[in-house]
Order: C-alpha cells, then sequence, then structure tokens
C-alpha cells in the first residue's frame, strides 16, 4: 500500500477557517435566549481567614440574578486533584491573592464584573510565603519530597578529581494562550448539562464537573471542537471555570457563560512551576562527571494539582542526554500563597534539563573547555555501554552523539565559535556568544494508565466518513494528523474526512491530550478502527463477490475486487449499506511495553525517546544588557514524520515559546503576594521581531522509530522547546566574555536584559577585586 496521505505535508485543517476568521472558538458559539454571564469574587489577600463576608450589596447589584458561594455547592467543594486540597470557593481562608470566593450570575458580563466587586469581605491576615527555599526551611509542602539514587555518590564526588557547587534560579512561566479560559454550561432535560469548555482533557471537566453538581458522569456531557492555545494550562486547570458556570447554570436553571479577561486568566490560573536548583559534582579534567548531587525544589502553590506528576517527570529527567553513574536526586513539591501552579508544555522536564545543563556549563567554564565538548564527554552511550538511566530504563534508541555531530558541520559550530572568540576580543562593548544543546525527552505519560485511548468512525453511505477521537485539537494540527491516519488506512483522499469535536458523549475516559503523545495515542486508535471497518468491507466484498479476500486491493480512490468489479469508495460504501453492512466502529489503543513503580520511581516509564539539538548565537549590548538571537539552527529527530509541515511548525514554535521562558518572561510577585506580571503590558511573551534573524531547522533523514508508533513517527509536541535552552547557554557564554571566560556569571533565568545587564555588572566587579 503506497504511503500517499501520510507523511505529507497536508495543511491544518482548519488553517482557512483560522486566516478567515470564521473558525468557532466557545465564545463564537450562538448564545441562547436568557442567557447568563458569570463572574468571580477575588480574594485581596494572598493569606488569611476570612472573618466577614457580606454579600448583600452584590445581590442587590444591578442585573444579578444568583449568586454562589461554598456553601450553595449541592455536591463536593474541591476542583478534583487526587488529595481534594482545593476548593472550587474558598470556605474559611484564603491561601493566595486572587483565590475565588464566590460566583455571580448576571445579565451581563460588564453587570457581573461591576457586582463582585461589591462584596464587603473582612480578612485576617495570616503569615504568607512565596520563596521556595523558605518553604523547604519550614517544612511546607503539597506533597512528600522524592529521592532518587543510584551508585556511590557521596564517595565519587569526593574522590573525584575536580569539585564545583553552586545554586542557579529558574523562572516559571505563563502558558498565555490566545484564547483566555471559558466555559459555557447549557442545561438539558432531566437535570442533564452540555458543557462547551475550552480544555485538553474533557473527561477530567465531566468528572469534576460531575461531582460539584452531584451528578453522575453520564449527566454531563464535555465538548470541545478547537482551542485556541493549551500549552498545559487547560489541563487540570479548565475544570474552574466549567464548574462555575455550571453551579450558576444548575442554580438558575439558565444557560451560564463564564468568560475571563486576560488580567483576571493569570491572577487566577497556575503557571509552568518555578524552580530552585542546588547542585554538587564531582569530575575529571575532561569534564566527565564522576558524581553529582541535584536538589530540586519547585514552586507549587497551594494545592497538589499535577505537582507530582510534573516535578516526578524532573527527576527523569535531571539526565537530559547524559549518563550520570553516581547520582542523587531530592525533590521538594514546596507549598506557597501562590496560584496552584500546573502542566506546561514539557511538564517538569525542561526543568530537570536545565539543572544538568546548567552544572555541564559551569563544569566547562571551570576547566576552560568548549562546553560541548563536555556535553560530549558525558553522552550516553550504546549497546549496553552507559546506557542506563537513573530510574533504571535502558536508553535503546540512542541516536545524539550522530545527530550532534550532523549539526555541528550543519551550522559550522566550530568555525563561528573561533570567530567569535576573536570578535569579542576586539569588541568592548559589543560580545557575542554560541552554545549547542542537545535534548533527550521521554515520551509516554509517566503514569501508564493514561496511555490509552479511543477513536470513533462512521462511513456514511456517500462514502464520506466521520472521525471521531479523543484527543483535543489546540492548534497543533492532531485533528489533521489522525485524519491522514484514517486516510491512508482507507485509502481515501482527505477531503472525505471530517473530524468532529471531542466529546465525552463519543469517547469516554479519554486522556488528556498532553505529554506529547496526542498523535501517538489517538493515530493508533483510529487505524485500529479504521482497520476493523476495512476488514468488514473486505469480508463483505468477498462474499457479495464469490471471491478470495486475497483478490480484493484498496488503491487510492478505487477498490479491485478481483477481475470481477472495480468501485469507488462511494460505491462501496453505498454496496455495504444497502447489503445491511455495519459501517460504523470503534478503536482503542493501549502503549505496550511500559511498566512504573511510583515508589522505587523505577521501570520503564517512556515507551521510547525523542531527540534533537540546537545552536544558538547570541549579540549582546554590555552596556544594556539587550540582545538579539541573530541565528539559530536546529536538528530535530521526528521518527517517520506524519506530516513536515505540522511538524516543522511544531518545531518553530515550540523552540520560540522556550526562549521565551528563558529570556523575556518573568513572572514577578510582590511583597503583599500580588502576581504584578498579569497581563501584556507587564509580561513580555516573544513577538514576531524576536524570532531569529536566521531560523535554520531540519529535520533528522531516515530515522524511523524504533518502536512500532503510528507509522513509526515521534512526538513533536514537547521537545523542541527544551532546544531553546541554547539560547541561555549562548547569553551566559556572551556575558562570561566580559570577564575572559575566566568566571562563572551566575546567570538566572529568565535572563532579561536586566538580569543580564545585573550579571555583566557582577562579573566586571569579580574580575577589579
Amino acid at each position: 500500500m503506497s504511503h500517499l496521505q501520510v507523511g505529507q505535508a497536508f495543511p491544518h485543517e482548519s488553517a482557512a477557517l483560522h486566516v478567515s476568521g470564521e473558525a468557532r472558538y466557545i465564545d463564537d458559539l450562538p448564545e441562547p435566549k436568557g442567557i447568563l454571564y458569570a463572574a468571580v469574587g477575588m480574594s485581596s489577600q494572598a493569606h488569611a481567614g476570612l472573618k466577614r463576608v457580606d454579600l448583600t450589596r452584590v445581590r442587590e447589584a444591578a442585573g444579578v440574578i444568583a449568586v454562589m458561594t461554598a456553601a450553595d455547592i449541592p455536591g463536593e467543594n474541591h476542583l478534583g486533584g487526587a488529595l481534594k486540597d482545593e476548593p472550587v470557593f474558598a470556605v474559611d481562608k484564603v491561601e493566595y491573592l486572587g483565590q475565588s470566593i464566590f460566583a455571580v450570575a448576571a445579565t451581563s458580563v460588564e453587570a457581573a464584573r461591576r457586582a463582585v466587586l461589591l462584596a464587603e469581605i473582612d480578612y485576617e491576615g495570616l503569615p504568607h510565603n512565596l520563596d521556595i527555599r523558605a518553604a523547604v526551611a519550614a517544612q511546607q509542602f503539597v506533597l512528600p519530597t522524592k529521592t532518587l539514587e543510584r551508585g556511590a555518590v557521596k564517595p565519587a564526588i569526593e574522590q573525584a578529581e575536580y569539585q564545583l557547587a553552586g545554586r542557579f534560579q529558574l523562572g516559571g512561566q505563563e502558558q498565555f494562550y490566545l484564547e483566555g479560559q471559558i466555559a459555557l454550561a447549557l442545561p438539558q432535560e432531566d437535570g442533564q448539562f452540555l458543557i462547551h469548555s475550552s480544555t485538553q482533557h474533557p473527561h477530567h471537566v465531566q468528572e469534576v464537573v460531575a461531582t460539584v453538581l452531584n451528578r453522575r458522569q453520564k449527566d454531563i456531557v464535555v465538548e470541545c471542537r478547537r482551542m485556541g492555545g493549551g500549552f498545559g494550562g487547560k489541563e487540570s486547570q479548565p475544570s474552574f471555570f466549567a464548574c462555575v458556570a455550571g453551579l450558576l447554570a444548575q442554580q438558575t436553571g439558565q444557560a451560564v457563560k463564564y468568560r475571563v479577561d486576560r488580567d483576571d486568566d493569570i491572577l487566577l490560573t497556575g503557571k509552568r512551576h518555578c524552580f530552585d536548583i542546588c547542585y554538587r559534582v564531582g569530575f575529571d579534567a575532561q569534564g566527565l562527571i564522576q558524581g553529582i548531587e541535584l536538589d530540586y525544589a519547585a514552586r507549587c502553590g497551594i494545592s497538589a494539582d499535577l505537582s507530582g506528576p510534573v516535578n516526578d517527570r524532573s527527576m527523569f529527567h535531571a539526565d537530559n542526554a547524559y549518563f550520570l553513574e553516581n547520582v542523587a536526586i531530592v525533590s521538594y513539591r514546596c507549598k506557597t500563597n501562590s496560584q496552584s501552579n500546573t502542566a506546561f508544555r514539557g511538564f517538569g522536564g525542561p526543568q530537570g534539563m536545565m539543572g544538568i545543563e546548567y552544572v555541564i556549563d559551569e563544569i566547562a567554564r571551570y576547566l576552560q573547555r568548549d562546553a560541548l565538548e563536555v556535553r560530549q564527554a558525558n553522552f550516553y552511550g550504546k549497546a549496553g555501554v552507559r546506557d542506563l538511566t537513573q530510574y533504571g530504563m535502558q536508553v535503546e534508541d540512542n541516536i545524539i552523539p550522530e545527530l550532534v555531530d550532523e549539526l555541528v558541520e550543519r551550522s559550522q559550530y566550530r568555525a563561528r565559535r573561533a570567530a567569535i572568540r576573536r570578535f569579542n576580543q576586539s569588541h568592548q562593548w559589543v560580545k557575542k556568544g554560541i552554545a549547542l544543546t542537545p535534548v533527550k525527552f521521554g515520551i509516554s505519560f509517566t503514569a501508564t494508565f493514561l496511555n490509552q485511548a479511543g477513536a470513533l468512525i462512521h462511513i456514511y453511505n456517500d462514502g464520506t466518513v466521520q472521525l471521531n477521537h479523543g484527543g483535543t485539537e489546540m492548534g497543533q494540527g492532531l485533528f489533521t494528523k489522525v485524519a491522514q491516519v484514517v486516510a491512508e488506512e482507507l485509502q481515501i483522499p482527505m477531503e472525505l474526512i471530517r473530524c468532529t469535536a471531542s466529546s465525552t458523549e463519543k469517547v469516554p475516559n479519554a486522556s488528556a491530550t498532553a505529554a506529547s503523545s496526542g498523535s501517538d495515542l489517538n493515530g493508533m486508535a483510529a487505524q485500529a478502527a479504521a482497520r476493523t471497518l476495512k476488514q468488514r468491507l473486505l469480508d463483505f466484498l468477498a462474499a457479495h463477490y464469490q471471491l478470495p479476500v486475497s483478490e480484493i486491493e484498496f488503491k487510492v480512490g478505487r477498490i479491485m475486487v478481483g477481475k470481477k468489479a472495480e468501485l469507488s469508495f462511494a460505491e462501496l460504501a453505498h454496496l455495504a449499506w444497502f447489503n445491511r453492512v455495519s459501517l460504523s466502529a470503534t478503536g482503542f489503543y493501549k502503549t505496550p511495553k511500559i511498566h512504573y513503580d511510583p515508589l522505587t520511581m523505577s521501570g520503564r516509564p517512556f515507551y521510547y525517546f525523542a531527540y534533537g539539538a540546537a545552536v544558538s548565537e547570541v549579540e549582546v549590548d554590555t552596556l544594556t544588557g539587550e540582545y538579539r538571537v541573530q541565528q539559530v539552527d536546529i536538528l530535530h529527530d521526528v521518527g517517520e514524520s506524519l506530516n513536515p509541515a505540522l511538524d516543522l511548525g511544531q518545531i518553530e514554535g515550540g523552540f520560540v515559546q522556550g526562549m521565551g521562558w528563558l529570556t523575556t518572561e518573568e513572572l514577578w510577585w510582590d511583597q503583599q503576594g500580588r502576581l504584578r506580571t498579569h497581563a501584556p503590558s507587564t509580561y513580555k511573551i516573544p513577538v514576531a521581531s524576536d524570532v531569529p534573524e536566521r531560523f535554520n531547522i531540519h529535520l533528522v533523514d531516515k530515522k524511523p522509530n524504533r518502536e512500532a508508533t503510528i507509522y513509526r513517527s515521534k512526538a513533536v509536541g514537547e521537545p523542541p522547546l527544551m532546544l531553546a535552552m541554547s539560547v541561555f547557554f549562548a547569553l551566559k557564554e556572551a556575558v562570561e566574555s566580559v570577564g575572559n571566560y575566566q568566571h562563572s556569571s551566575g546567570l538566572r533565568a529568565p535572563a532579561t536584559p536586566e538580569a543580564v545587564l545585573m550579571a555583566i555588572e557582577a562579573l566586571r566587579a569579580k574580575v577589579k577585586s
């Protein structure tokens, strides 16, 4: 069977609708008569007891139809986390500035937002803390501390030729999806609800809403046709917005929409976890790590949310592409008076990788070696040599050494590095830097049970196909890729397939579209459904025309039934329908081979690894700290690409988003615990002018996935984000050229122009002393 659909650069299935403005998001759906609009009353204190909450003026405000507090919740007042440790509405205390206390439904958005400001609340102030290390010292955690250790770590460090110790502070990141959080709750008959939610995980929303409304899951249908971005921020967090809309809809019997503006969205929702990383490492003259201790402390906020698996993954990716023979990792999951941090593209992996990359860079600076040489010295090996991760999984498909070698040649890394050294010697105020960093990223949910997916396919008697699966479309092109799989299996053109909205009504119990597993899981489930239908059609044709199945062949747009008939797919569909053949099928898939013991933190949590590497070159104005990313060269592994156009788009977008995390996107809280960077005016995501001047991206050629994934492809959603580590370390090198590369700059992330300038000034002071 020729591959005419899979592997081709088909455009995104909604591309024309996106650019024309015709793509419908939840806020574009027609509003039913009598719809109400929700708003939430938020805490103005970071940590305080609620002495008095008087909502009299709120209830009396113009346009207000209903007011909801914790006391009015008919079910359970929690947002569905495993520990049930975060309420929908605060009861006797608030724990972060912006926490929800009550909600209103009103006849207009403006009326609702004005009404919540009329609440009279007396607080009893309590001590609040946002400092990660202070939380560690006070033993304030949302989850127990975890450790992962292999080998004789302390002796290995102490007996090594050289030792280093240090600390690295790594900021968080706001998801800043284009479409904000939104939910539309529509009461149906007999106590049922249809909820349109901008969510990566419709089943989770269904579960939580059912619990809060005191209903059963069968009574709640959650639907999402598309999101305007998610990036992890719509994995667990949309349940709050759906609960507010659902509660008010149930109380009033009317449709309720809860749409927040950007400020409230950022104040209410969790972000990427900030990390404070301490390390101690022993190494030899080549930079080969003999032993290493890594101490990861994460700001989790007031509840566990997804902090458990996020921090577990940071421990699993603390090696990145390096074999760590003697390693000890401790992970603190710190409770702080801030939003409950949650998933973000990479899901803890980027934080884990940045820790080891920082150590590698510090080793290189100490030894006065090219950091690339130190990285190469520590790479995983092959065929039973230096190929076992700290959690006991063998790295069977390591292509990093040859991938990096190819990128070094493609990018002319060594010649450019030498030219940059010469440039920096002759330029006093403008300095350049270059860095190459690798990525090895594990693909699968670390919670084994989540690695499952379902799909539903209907063939209509005119030969058109309707496809549904448990994945969600957030702009990444998942619907397009899965449609390509079905088109390939049935050998029909893409235009015959219609992808329908993700719905709990069609595919039950679906996992989140996350962990870069969307195509892996849903593509295989859809393939299974398509193959069931194809086999059913083959069996029908064999019986109908009285010939063996082996003589029937599906070709592009035509079915050859031996020498007896040649049918179009539409003719076959009509014939099968006329002869009472079922033209609907479900498919199911569960990832093989994986297993993981969360108690020992050992096993094979990942089906395979995705690899990549990037070279970044930057130019820094040492008088202002301002900089430009001049050139980026990327070589990335996607296996046998399902759609190279979409994959290149994911690599570009992931890299730029990662660059934003490590350079411009700074979360800043004041002394009262108020997040001040809560709008585009103060929180700086990358814009078009920040894209590298020369941006060269290539896919690894002829490297199909060794594992039996969908058409031997590899995941591409998250791994490219971590390629942006090269930008940070290029900036770090440029800064350290100010001291003739003799000292570490201690540069923190995000490396904002202010941070770069402060590091330069500190380095100049160090050189003078």
